[in-house]
């Protein structure tokens, strides 16, 4: 039997779309529908719900945006600048499968779903950042570029607290036990936090001469419209003022340090995203998360700082197709929206 790539609605459907996000293992929070509408509001994009179905089960997802300004036409997935994580394609019902099996319903549901792509949307320049999918070959096969990139994973799953903190490195354990817990307080925050936590970033980039898009609105809504924990804003304060703070996506599986962790603006004798860091691995681990993401490793500077939780390398993918610098012109109209 053939797989059928259909579009759901992102209103009508939402509840539908969401139960197949729910299902498949390699969604976070942004998959669902309320999240995707988000981010199509935010970029001035039309959102896609390509679904595949085998009969009457769902066996694939793969949310599009497709963008239109004057003559450009983009297909993307997280939409263009969103500053959202992962998206790409993500299957469910597969588990079971035999690996043969597993290969063509993949191979199958992508190119259906890149075939409807090409015929209705007709983009210039495509890009799509998929994670915790590995089979990106049909994307090779159907002449895509695809770029490794990479990220830091803490494992949480089957450890104790001590357990994690020991293999942290030496300074980073220091930096925990020796904090004096009287000079702090560390604790989930609420919708004024998360828009702290955003303007405190796009602070640091400006101070860096580097573009930040994320909107303190944006943040604020996916926190309001997303179900109860799929964004908590870790804040960090000092005598009662806000000095940093971290916005942690959850899924039922993963934390991903999504935003925040940048240098304070002031100068405090204390380890904050250290701290930062500790208290959202430690919570997750209680609360039975099996992974801390920390959303890159592609930066060295920053990759100093990460490393010391002693986490693993893994690898996501950039897949493009079009034509070369596009994506800088759309970033252009972006910044003129």
């Amino acid at each position: 039997m053939s797989i059928e790539v259909t579009v759901l609605d992102p209103q009508d459907d939402a509840g539908e779309w969401n139960r197949y996000v729910e299902r498949s293992d390699g969604t976070n929070p942004f998959y669902r529908a309320e999240a995707l509408e988000l981010q199509a509001e935010d970029t001035g994009s039309t959102p896609y719900l390509l679904t595949g179905f085998k009969g009457q089960e769902a066996v694939g997802l793969f949310p599009v945006f497709e963008y239109n300004k004057g003559p450009i036409t983009g297909a993307f997935s997280p939409a263009p600048q969103s500053w959202s994580c992962y998206l790409g394609p993500s299957l469910l019902n597969v588990d079971k499968l035999k690996q043969r099996k597993a290969d063509r319903r993949t191979k199958r549901f992508l190119e259906g779903a890149l075939e409807w792509i090409d015929e209705e949307i007709s983009p210039l320049y495509s890009k799509f950042v998929a994670a915790e999918f590995d089979d990106v070959r049909p994307f090779i096969w159907n002449e895509y570029d695809v770029q490794p990139g990479h990220t830091y994973v803490v494992d949480l799953e089957g450890i104790d607290e001590e357990t994690l903190l020991k293999r942290f490195s030496s300074d980073a354990r220091n930096n925990v036990r020796n904090a004096d817990e009287d000079a702090y307080v560390i604790e989930e925050g609420d919708g004024e936090d998360v828009e702290r936590i955003v303007d405190q970033v796009a602070k640091r980039y400006e101070s860096q001469g580097q573009s930040f898009q994320l909107s303190p609105e944006f943040a604020r809504s996916a926190h309001e419209q997303l179900p109860d924990g799929s964004i908590r804003p870790y804040t960090c304060r000092v005598d009662g003022e806000f000095v940093g703070g971290i916005l942690v996506l959850e899924s039922e599986t993963t934390r991903y340090r999504w935003q925040g962790g940048v240098k304070p603006e002031m100068d405090i004798d204390l380890p904050i995203n250290d701290l930062l860091d500790w208290h959202v691995m430690r919570d997750g681990l209680h609360d039975g998360i099996e992974r801390y993401d920390l959303v890159g490793a592609g930066v060295p500077s920053i990759n100093r700082y990460k490393a010391k939780f002693n986490p693993r390398l893994e690898t996501h993918y950039e897949i493009t197709s079009g034509s070369f610098g596009l994506d800088l012109v759309i970033d252009q109209y972006r910044k003129l929206r």
